[in-house]
């Protein structure tokens, strides 16, 4: 079975250069590359490969580069990665195993390459705790197969004539296009799987500014899908940040006029970071990355958590380009 791997990217970048070797080297005979970058004026002998395309998408965003990637598409599964991922040889093999029944969709972990910066894996590390990452770890790193039903598109693959007859991705939505396709693929009817061994590699953004805005992005989306997609959005893990957020601010009022509540406030913050402290500690042998990640979770629960709130409350849809 033909696949076509589908990566939007705004233009030709390190990341493509590092992900290509990769990509051609995949232990599966059939399949293509498809690259959409804004623009492609100067052919680049890296890319002089038979099996990989480049598709000039125009200024547009990742949702309507990978709409164009899959009608271009000569595959049956389309197999969408992102630019700054790169997948392990056994990928595709292990991702067709996948496709029977009414299974369509197929999602893997993305971890965090061992020549990330120490930055960067700090990052990942937030994204692997519990406290970090709301239980979502396996996102991140092998966990048990299990169907699931929202799974971003860093590692995520379909039938072909089941995107086309859902309607592809939405492009007023992005980061969240896949969490609002993947819901059109459960209500009709339609099972995403989760498959351990189907692995690929994504850098991580770094702590702390380039985290932070890419968390702030998650929350206003999930915020507006909460009020809007509330099926599979409006959910406990997603809230409390939010909630962490109103405890800081309401208590931190009430501790002025009560010394015995002060004293309460505080044990519960102490309390709060014994358990970060303590969830990152047993993944991590690095102090430094430690540091970076109790931090790092912190900081995440609170961005996060006021933009959750922004987006839910504002009801607006943040269309946003491919940085």
């Amino acid at each position: 079975m033909k696949v076509s791997i589908i990566i939007p990217v705004k233009e030709i970048n390190h990341y493509i250069r590092e992900s290509i070797p990769y990509l051609l080297n995949l232990n599966y005979d059939d399949y293509e590359i498809l690259i959409l970058p804004d623009f492609y004026k100067e052919k680049m002998i890296f890319l002089n490969s038979e099996k990989i395309k480049v598709i000039e998408s125009g200024r547009t965003g990742p949702a309507e580069k990978r709409d164009l990637g899959a009608k271009e598409a000569e595959g049956k599964i389309l197999a969408f990665i992102d630019d700054d991922a790169y997948p392990k040889k056994d990928w595709l093999r292990k991702v067709v195993r996948n496709f029977k029944a009414n299974i369509v969709a197929v999602g893997g972990p993305a971890i965090t390459p061992l020549n990330d910066s120490l930055r960067q894996k700090a990052s990942g590390i937030v994204f692997e705790t519990l406290t970090g990452g709301g239980g979502m770890d396996y996102r991140y790193k092998p966990k048990k197969r299990r169907f699931v039903d929202d799974f971003p598109t860093v590692n995520f693959s379909v039938l072909k004539k089941v995107f086309l007859e859902i309607g592809g991705f939405d492009s007023n939505y992005w980061p969240g296009e896949d969490t609002e396709f993947c819901l059109k693929l459960i209500n009709k009817g339609y099972r995403i799987i989760y498959d351990p061994q189907a692995v690929v590699y994504h850098h991580r953004r770094e702590l702390f500014k380039e985290h932070l805005k890419q968390i702030s992005q998650y929350g206003k989306h999930r915020g507006r899908f909460a009020r809007t997609l509330p099926d599979t959005s409006f959910r406990l893990t997603y809230l409390m940040p939010s909630l962490f957020v109103l405890f800081l601010i309401i208590g931190f009022i009430i501790s002025f006029f009560s010394q015995i509540f002060l004293t309460i406030f505080l044990l519960l913050i102490a309390t709060y970071f014994v358990i970060i402290t303590f969830d990152v500690a047993i993944r991590v042998n690095n102090i430094n990355i430690l540091v970076l990640a109790v931090l790092g979770v912190f900081l995440t629960h609170i961005f996060y958590g006021v933009n959750f709130l922004y987006g839910f409350m504002s009801g607006k849809s943040f269309k946003s380009r491919l940085k």
